[in-house]
């Protein structure tokens, strides 16, 4: 029998929802408390994506066949950096375009 190819938002809701719960569950088990406003990040996106199978209205935040915008994909990235221990992302120094000045 022929298999049907899945259905890629299916796909991409069931990948965002697992995110959400395993960000979740990396801060529970590591005993890092989130914010208010973390905590309530989770908990709407996921709802919202159960509800309408995407996390955002307006098309332009986000691909087309994606559950999440962006933005939400970065603050869910930073989320789970925080569960981890990982730290936060720098630019570091740079240095400067050019021709570089000669010593004295």
């Amino acid at each position: 029998m022929k298999q049907s190819r899945p259905d890629p938002r299916a796909q991409a809701k069931r990948s965002a929802l697992n995110a959400l719960r395993r960000a979740k569950r990396a801060a529970d088990r590591a005993g890092v408390a989130l914010s208010e406003w973390e905590g309530e990040f989770l908990g709407s996106v996921a709802e919202r994506i159960s509800t309408y199978g995407r996390a955002f209205g307006d098309p332009e935040k986000g691909a087309p066949g994606a559950a999440l915008s962006a933005r939400q994909g970065v603050k869910l990235k930073e989320i789970i950096n925080k569960a981890t221990g990982k730290p936060k992302p720098t630019l570091g120094r740079r240095r400067p375009l050019g021709k570089t000045r000669e010593p004295d």
